[in-house]
């Protein structure tokens, strides 16, 4: 062989060496790869959450209050409860009576199930679902500085002195001398004396933050011509929880209210609302009154209510209704100066939730029920009322009987 061709051939025979190594190479990384799954160890399962056992509330539980008597209740069995689907929202049937007044028939709720109810607006059987206590209530009387001697007087005297550590009242001006004879909770709004929508709106606001400060379970506001049958309002809460979007009252229209919404600078649009009266007083569960936060609280309330330009219950019910699309509780079981009040059956009267009774222009129009008080001595039977649930009370006459007027 000519030695000349040496590199030659040597370098041809390092070529295949390096292609050789070159191809293991790549036969040994796929190898690699086909066996990392293979030697990885099985993935750990992961235990998926288990769903939370649900908790029947107990329905042979009553709430009762001590020391009160109870005028009327049905305590046996449950009587039947119907559902409809029929409409948005929660409603109550009606049958004719003859009166103006017409008393449930059925009472539906198409979102949360049945409410308590029956003729002439009783409760019937019990289906407590949050067992109350007085405490757990944060009752807010509205009145201002004039009618602190005609009307709230009447309110201490009454009503307000069986539950006057839970009733708070918001007006507008001092009255210490009254703050320190009966001990009732007074606080000053420093809100307008004025009847307008501005001044309504200003103390709704303070009543709603006062309410959050409290931590109590219900926020039920009431006017000061309203007499509220305590028994009665604990055991219409006792059917609901607090935690629960519940919004209870009763309208004072029969149909929705239609407001306008500013919501552009250009213009606006209309939504339509039904909102409970604040004359016949309302309830608001503390877990919907949380989600009202954004729009109600911290002076929020008063810009919320100018933004629709429309009083404070309706502004109460615009947040819960059209904005937080909770739907209103209608209930035949609270009663205001705007009701023909002389048609509500009288042996009903000690199982409603609120009362009330005519202004200047109908002073006749109260509850006809009598007692041991003529018409002069209690034009509005609130004294009359609160002898017969409390007929123990130092002042009410010894008997008590009642009759049609």
């Amino acid at each position: 062989m000519n030695p000349l061709h040496w590199p030659v051939r040597m370098h041809i025979a390092s070529v295949g060496v390096s292609k050789f190594c070159f191809l293991t190479s790549l036969a040994f990384c796929g190898l690699l790869l086909l066996l990392i799954p293979a030697l990885q160890p099985p993935a750990r399962q992961v235990d998926l959450p288990q769903p939370r056992p649900q908790i029947r509330p107990d329905p042979s539980h009553h709430v009762r209050v001590p020391g009160v008597p109870v005028h009327g209740w049905e305590t046996g069995s449950d009587s039947e409860l119907k559902r409809s689907s029929a409409g948005q929202g929660r409603s109550i049937e009606t049958e004719d009576t003859g009166n103006d007044i017409q008393s449930p028939k059925r009472w539906t709720d198409s979102k949360r199930g049945a409410l308590p109810g029956g003729k002439g607006g009783r409760f019937s059987g019990s289906r407590s679902r949050d067992p109350l206590e007085f405490k757990d209530i944060f009752i807010a009387v509205k009145t201002t500085r004039k009618y602190h001697k005609s009307r709230l007087e009447l309110l201490i005297q009454t009503w307000v002195s069986q539950a006057i550590e839970q009733t708070y009242i918001f007006t507008d001006g001092e009255d210490k001398e009254l703050r320190m004879r009966t001990g009732a909770n007074i606080i000053n709004t420093n809100c307008s004396a004025a009847h307008t929508r501005q001044a309504l709106c200003c103390k709704m606001s303070v009543e709603y933050d006062k309410f959050i400060e409290s931590q109590k379970k219900w926020f039920c506001h009431m006017d000061d011509d309203n007499y509220v049958i305590l028994p009665s309002l604990l055991r219409l809460l006792s059917f609901y929880h607090h935690s629960q979007d519940v919004y209870l009252g009763r309208p004072s229209l029969d149909h929705p209210i239609e407001a306008a919404e500013r919501v552009k600078s250009d213009g606006s649009v209309s939504v339509k609302f039904w909102f409970a009266t604040g004359g016949a007083g309302f309830c608001i569960s503390r877990g919907l009154a949380l989600k009202m936060s954004p729009w109600a609280s911290l002076g929020n309330f008063i810009s919320t209510a100018e933004k629709i330009r429309l009083p404070d219950d309706c502004t109460i019910g615009y947040i819960i209704e059209a904005l937080l699309e909770v739907p209103m509780t209608h209930t035949h079981l609270f009663h205001s100066h705007l009701e023909n009040l002389q048609k509500l059956p009288i042996d009903t009267v000690l199982e409603q939730v609120t009362l009330s009774f005519g202004g200047f222009d109908n002073r006749r129009n109260v509850v006809s029920i009598l007692g041991g008080f003529s018409l002069t001595e209690d034009p509005t039977r609130f004294k009359t009322v609160h002898c017969l649930l409390y007929p123990d009370t130092n002042w009410c006459p010894k008997l008590q009987h009642r009759h049609i007027i």
